[in-house]
């Protein structure tokens, strides 16, 4: 039996601290009425700071307090609790704000930190918050949640943030904030998500990043960070994911990365990275994303990646990786993405997975045939193997074996034979890029199977065919070339057949065709006069892609522009060209070619064209290149081709053609090159000048007319700096991304991206992440 005085004590002690409790948890009085009032008059006078919170329906419009002679003297009557966004204790305290996407207008400067002691928790990302974080933000020592993103602040992080010990959240992304990540944050032990993504941070990564051992997230991309990466970030290990990509970091990735046994994520794209990956990083059993690629990495990484069993995404583009990859490839991984585009692997084709849906290995040393066990890859949709050295036939089962391929590059290889003849009825290809290979023979009828076709590109093989007028049918064909090659013949299309109904690029040039030019032909191209403003070829995409899964794939082409072929890299659903240049046509140019009113690019040079040069090509107005150069065409220069201010290049050269070169507009804006070869003109550019009265003078221009010429003059003299091209409208759109792609200049291409990469901060709607993988990778 205990003792008498314990068993007294023991009831004693649980009602004092029952008692305890109760005072802690009960309203006592007036007291929590007068902090309560407090918190309210601190959080009004923040408000009457806002600069649009004074409306009946803002999203504020319940923070008020009720007149001072009120009869209810209850104590919710002054409390903020049943505010908009308030969150209280069960003593009244202000424990939380959440005002996500409220159209907040104004800075933190009047914000009442030292009045809110109690706060854990505060939201107020989606707003348009201005100014920098006040360092009073220090005070809050509770809390445990902050959130302030997609807003304008601008300024340093301050070092006070250092001193909110309990912090597990913080995130600050897509704001204006500048300066270095404060050496104080490594003080929050406790914190579990960092997210600074999309600002102009800048300067080295802080040591002490490595003492946040609770850190499991770490969003710092999209800033302009540079040195070399903390090796003390290997100590971070509860980290699951790393996005550190679009900065400016340099040297190697540290062999401390090993550590990181819980990496799910890691991106560090699209920086300066160099060296070879370290060995260590085949610990990673965890890792399924690994995005390494726009850097300077070397080396082997065959056997690492191998290691790493549960990878599934694979980004290694624009790298100088090296080495060959084992017999069998991938086809043992779990991966679904293999993006190895522009580095210097070699050897035999490595297989892809039978989960891959996207293989890239473009712009390599790939040799050797393409075996048909890549067919066991039976989920692909993207197979791009442009630009590496393969030979032998195209295996058959890649037509008629995968009816989930969407899009296959063969581009720039040594691929010889016919093409295979079977394509599947049910096929889901849209794009099929054989070009500049040693492909003969004659094209397959059953390409008319593949209804969802968008690009069909043939060029510079040796195919010797007719033209192949069934591919007519094609009721999604927008892109035909067949350019260098042995095709031959007439090109007569019956009246009443309804072909190529939304063709935009047709490139038939270097070919044997002969005969008039198709008039019949033209006017059956409702793509070229309909534009994409049509109501049945409506399309909201500014460029021509397909997209699965994470990926998105870009359509590109080889025009001919200037007399210059150049490799767009996407193509412009609005880019109408038709190429018949370097053929044997004859005749006159027929006047339904004027009806082709969304045209750009026309090129009918190296004919055997005759007559006059149309009057309707005035109403060509978006025309931006004009080629009729070495044919025989006569009569004068139509005065009308003024008109079309769009026009940036022109070249009549090596004709017949006779008068006075007409002086007004457009017409007065090129050089001689455009009219040399022929004998009978005269007037400037040329140096025999036009007779004295020859030429009655060009009537005066509307005020509009002049207007927009001076406009877009001034237009293109700015940009055309930027771009170091021409300034054509769909052509400088095109180089600008030519320029990208290329990475050359790297401060251009990294300009282009930030720019569309901090687009989706100015979007009202929350994001927790924004990342874009861009296709070909």
């Amino acid at each position: 039996m205990g003792s008498p005085k314990l068993e007294t004590t023991v009831p004693l002690l649980a009602l004092f601290a029952l008692f305890t409790v109760l005072l802690v948890i009960i309203p006592q009085g007036p007291v929590p009425t007068y902090a309560s009032t407090i918190e309210a008059q601190a959080l009004l006078k923040w408000k009457s700071s806002l600069q649009n919170q004074n409306q009946s329906n803002s999203s504020l419009s319940t923070w008020t307090l009720p007149p001072q002679n009120a009869p209810d003297s209850n104590a919710t009557v002054a409390s903020p609790c049943s505010w908009y966004g308030i969150s209280c204790n069960l003593a009244r305290s202000v424990i939380g704000i959440n005002l996500t996407s409220s159209n907040i207008r104004g800075t933190l400067d009047e914000f009442p930190f030292s009045s809110l002691l109690c706060l854990t928790y505060i939201d107020m990302h989606g707003n348009e918050l201005l100014g920098g974080i006040p360092p009073q933000v220090s005070v809050l020592i509770n809390l445990t949640y902050l959130k302030l993103s997609i807003n304008r602040l601008s300024g340093k992080i301050p070092q006070e943030i250092g001193k909110l010990m309990k912090l597990e959240v913080l995130h600050l992304f897509s704001n204006e904030l500048c300066g270095s990540i404060p050496d104080e944050i490594g003080q929050l032990h406790l914190l579990n998500e960092l997210a600074l993504y999309s600002n102009q941070l800048h300067g080295s990564l802080p040591s002490s990043l490595g003492n946040l051992s609770n850190l499991a997230r770490l969003y710092i991309y999209n800033n302009s960070f540079s040195g070399f990466i903390p090796p003390e970030m290997g100590n971070l290990t509860n980290l699951k994911e790393i996005y550190m990509h679009i900065n400016f970091l340099t040297g190697p990735i540290p062999p401390t990365f090993g550590k990181l046994m819980k990496l799910t994520q890691l991106h560090i794209f699209d920086n300066e990275i160099t060296g070879s990956i370290p060995p260590q990083l085949g610990n990673l059993k965890l890792l399924r994303r690994l995005s390494l690629f726009d850097n300077n990495l070397t080396g082997s990484i065959t056997s690492i990646v191998g290691n790493l069993t549960d990878l599934v995404v694979l980004f290694l583009r624009n790298n100088q990786f090296s080495g060959q990859w084992p017999k069998e490839g991938f086809s043992n991984t779990s991966l679904s993405v293999i993006a190895l585009t522009s580095n210097k692997f070699e050897g035999p084709l490595p297989l892809p997975s039978r989960s891959t849906y996207y293989y890239s290995i473009r712009n390599n040393k790939i040799e050797g045939k393409i075996s048909s066990s890549i067919c066991i890859a039976t989920n692909l949709s993207f197979l791009l193997l442009s630009n590496n050295s393969l030979t032998g036939s195209l295996p058959e089962c890649l037509t008629n074996g995968n009816t989930r391929l969407l899009v296959l590059n063969l581009r720039m290889n040594g691929l010889s034979g016919t093409i295979p003849g079977r394509f599947l009825l049910r096929s889901s290809l849209r794009t099929l890029d054989l070009s500049q290979n040693q492909f003969e023979g004659t094209l397959p009828w059953t390409l008319v199977n593949c209804k969802n076709l968008e690009v069909l590109d043939f060029s510079n093989n040796k195919i010797e065919d007719n033209f192949p007028t069934w591919l007519g049918a094609l009721p999604e064909l927008k892109v035909l070339i067949l350019r260098s090659n042995k095709f031959k013949g007439r090109l007569d299309f019956p009246r009443a057949a309804h072909l190529f109904p939304k063709l935009c690029i047709l490139d038939l040039s270097d070919n044997n065709f002969a005969g008039l030019l198709p008039a019949n032909l033209i006017a059956k191209l409702q793509g070229m006069m309909n534009g994409q403003n049509g109501p049945e070829l409506q399309d909201k995409s500014l460029y021509m892609r397909h997209t699965s899964g994470i990926m998105t794939y870009y359509d590109s082409v080889d025009v001919i522009i200037k007399g210059k072929e150049i490799r767009l890299s996407h193509i412009l659903t609005i880019l109408t060209t038709f190429d018949l240049s370097l053929n044997s046509f004859e005749g006159k140019i027929p006047n339904v070619i004027g009806h082709l009113h969304f045209l750009i690019g026309l090129n009918l040079s190296h004919n055997h064209l005759m007559g006059s040069i149309p009057l309707t090509l005035r109403n060509l107005t978006n025309l931006e290149w004009l080629d009729l150069s070495s044919n025989k065409l006569s009569g004068s220069i139509p005065r009308e081709l003024g008109d079309l201010t769009f026009l940036e290049y022109l070249n009549l050269s090596e004709n017949q053609l006779t008068g006075c070169i007409p002086q007004d507009k457009q017409l007065s804006t090129f050089t001689s090159d455009s009219f040399n070869g022929n004998l009978g003109l005269y007037g400037a550019p040329l140096q025999n000048a036009c007779h004295e009265d020859a030429q009655s003078p060009p009537p005066p221009s509307s005020l509009f007319q002049e207007d927009s010429t001076k406009e877009y003059a001034s237009w293109c003299d700015s940009k055309a700096v930027g771009i170091g091209y021409a300034c054509g409208v769909v052509i400088g759109i095109s180089i600008a991304y030519i320029i990208w792609e290329t990475g050359r200049p790297k401060w251009l291409a990294r300009k282009v991206r930030r720019m569309e990469a901090r687009g989706a901060k100015w979007m009202k709607k929350p994001k927790r992440k924004a990342i874009k993988f861009h296709g070909g990778q």
